[in-house]
């Protein structure tokens, strides 16, 4: 890992733009990202192609036909005059198959990191908050009812991403490569088993997360409610829908954001998630490194046997 000093001096990306996942079936994706509460768009002479969009109305998800699941790029954004030098960050640590740059740097290039994970680096706005998002539940004043009746609950609407964590056969790697190439700075790690990374520019606890496994692989990708409470709902809002396997409610350590996992049909899992640790702009973060039993969540149900299990591997 580089030190504090090297960190001053690398540029970085400042947020993710959107995913691209590979579904089985466009068919059961739209049920499950439209129970889960976000918007799925049939793209108009795309008949292999689906887009989800949050609350925020920004674009997240690309969701292409294909025979299994599988990821088919990470996008990241960054600032217009960082380009030149992620660019030559990317290539000095080692990345392969990296395209071109264009002349305006717009676009962006593409290029594989160490796990062959495809990866689209461009000119984009911000799409990461900027401050600590407070939207905790409010106290109630006394002789006021606290909760509404089951039948007049909102709908769950997660607001944006929150982040993503992917598979990898090796978690400090992945964590040098993406520090070296994108900037992104290790927040939290357990050995060489889980690791959080954010980005620079004030970021979540974490943007970009790895877990080990025998192959890559796609793990969760997470979205930011308003708080406990709506965690809650939407936990119930997916059971009421038919899906309800997956890890939760509880709260984490690294991180610190109340979650709720649900399992997707192809055993990967989306996270309902509120409350994580912020990370202001050009702050130092003390990176910890935490035993597993220690680490992974301060309450909560026990963690399913299936919740780490590679379903690409």
């Amino acid at each position: 890992m580089s030190d504090v000093t090297s960190h001053h001096v690398r540029a970085s990306v400042h947020s993710i733009d959107h995913f691209a996942l590979n579904v089985p079936s466009l068919a059961d994706a739209k049920r499950f990202f439209d129970a889960f509460g976000l918007q799925v768009v049939d793209i108009p002479g795309q008949a292999a192609e689906l887009e989800l969009l949050a609350a925020d109305g920004h674009r997240w998800a690309r969701l292409f036909a294909a025979p299994s699941r599988s990821l088919a790029y990470l996008c990241f954004n960054a600032y217009s005059h960082d380009m030149r030098a992620l660019y030559g960050q990317v290539v000095k640590a080692g990345a392969a198959n990296v395209s071109p740059m264009p002349e305006d740097g717009a676009t962006g290039f593409w290029f594989h990191d160490p796990d062959g994970n495809l990866i689209h680096l461009r000119t984009g706005l911000k799409t990461s908050p900027n401050e600590k998002q407070h939207r905790g539940t409010a106290a109630r004043m006394a002789n006021t009812r606290g909760a509404c009746t089951r039948a007049n609950a909102r709908r769950v609407i997660p607001k944006r991403l929150s982040h993503v964590l992917l598979y990898t056969p090796d978690v400090l790697r992945a964590v040098a490569f993406y520090e070296c190439a994108l900037g992104l700075r290790l927040s939290d790690k357990s050995r060489d088993l889980i690791a959080f990374t954010h980005a620079p520019h004030g970021c979540d606890h974490h943007l970009v997360a790895f877990a080990k496994s025998r192959a890559k692989g796609w793990h969760h990708s997470s979205w930011e409610v308003d708080d406990v409470n709506a965690i809650g709902e939407g936990a119930m809002q997916m059971a009421a829908a038919g899906f309800s396997k997956g890890w939760g409610t509880g709260r984490h350590v690294l991180g610190s954001n109340y979650f709720h996992y649900v399992e997707d049909p192809w055993g990967s899992f989306c996270e309902y998630s509120a409350d994580m640790d912020f990370i202001s702009a050009d702050r130092e973060w003390s990176a910890s490194d935490s035993d597993p039993e220690n680490s992974l969540y301060l309450w909560g149900p026990p963690v399913p046997d299936n919740f780490t299990h590679n379903t690409e591997a």
